[in-house]
């Protein structure tokens, strides 16, 4: 019977070899799809498809783009490293359900519509300035 140190080490030196920020990578993809289907559950099959896509897609580029970001790529060398990583995938992952909900929602409402109606109203929403913020309201006398 091996040592279960040495064990350990073959194991975690086999993850590397495979192509262990692969498979980090990949994990949190997959993590950040289920959490976030379960939490709102797609209304229809082509939603679920795009939810998919866009989730792992954001997952792995947004993941990438952070890492890169911040230099973690020394993290890599380390199985906490690894596992913060992860972390980081997993969590970029999240918005891009969001996105796709907000954009079935949007494109739902709109059902009725043609091209150019959506068109003028993309362009109107853009042109519009920002409403300017409400003053503070004043403080009650003490």
């Amino acid at each position: 019977m091996s040592e279960p140190t040495t064990s350990g080490a073959a194991g975690f030196a086999a993850f590397k070899s495979i192509g262990g920020l692969a498979g980090v990578v990949a994990i949190g993809a997959g993590l950040a799809t289920v959490v976030v289907m379960i939490i709102q559950r797609p209304r229809t099959a082509g939603e679920w498809a795009v939810g998919l896509i866009c989730t792992v897609l954001s997952s792995v580029c947004g993941g990438a783009m952070v890492i890169e970001w911040f230099n973690l790529q020394e993290r890599m060398y380390t199985l906490t490293g690894l596992v913060s990583v992860l972390g980081l995938v997993f969590a970029c992952g999240l918005p891009g359900w969001t996105a796709v909900r907000w954009f079935f929602t949007w494109m739902e409402r709109r059902r009725d519509h043609d091209m150019a109606q959506v068109y003028r109203e993309l362009r109107g929403h853009a042109t519009q300035a920002p409403a300017s913020p409400a003053p503070p309201a004043p403080l009650p006398p003490a």
